[in-house]
């Protein structure tokens, strides 16, 4: 199995980045860098949920939270931890 982080890249990769797109990394904004918008955080969102077959309260998926694959993995850690 992928690690989490590993697969929150192959999502991203897979469903919002365009040829012409740079690589990402662990670190890259996302959001702030438009990478991803309101409605791809949503659809990330609920593939995480499906995938690791958890809940993410809306008031934790913020903007801030999903702003790079680093602080998404960490809030997934955390949330499977409950």
């Amino acid at each position: 199995m992928l690690k989490i982080e590993d697969t929150i890249l192959e999502y991203i990769s897979k469903e919002f980045l365009t040829e012409e797109d740079l690589e990402i990394t662990y670190n890259t904004p996302l959001i702030s860098s438009g990478i991803v918008d309101s409605f791809a955080m949503v659809s990330l969102k609920r593939f995480l949920e499906n995938r690791y077959n958890i809940s993410i309260p809306n008031e934790k998926a913020t903007p801030e939270a999903f702003d790079s694959i680093q602080k998404i993995e960490a809030l997934m850690q955390t949330l499977m931890k409950k």
